[in-house]
């Protein structure tokens, strides 16, 4: 028998200017004006390449998912069901796909949606 239920956290990567819905945690490029009741901000500043000796184990959108994920198990944040991802430029949005893609730990604990 195969099983169809996928139980990993969804990610909707959301356009500029779109806000998350209820429910919702927050992962974020920059600081922003939108709200939720759970959010993480990344920064891709002073980011090396891609696979650099010093950055290789995780990147800033892996840390980012990290503390929304640990925060919600442990209970020190409000149980959410999704996550909205805001980034704030095309480099932001493929760091998101990348590390939804190739990251061990946030591709067991997530999916990327739209």
């Amino acid at each position: 028998m195969a099983w169809s239920l996928d139980t990993r956290i969804p990610v909707h990567l959301l356009m500029p200017g779109q806000s998350p819905a209820p429910g919702m945690a927050l992962l974020a490029e920059a600081p922003t004006a939108a709200s939720a009741t759970a959010m993480a901000i990344f920064t891709l500043q002073g980011v090396h390449a891609p696979g650099c000796a010093c950055c290789s184990p995780r990147g800033p959108v892996a840390e980012a998912l990290d503390r929304l994920f640990l925060g919600r198990v442990r209970g020190e944040l409000p149980w959410f069901t999704a996550i909205a991802a805001l980034p704030h430029s095309a480099a932001g949005a493929e760091a998101i796909r990348q590390t939804l893609t190739l990251d061990k730990a946030c591709s067991a604990r997530f999916r990327l949606l739209g």
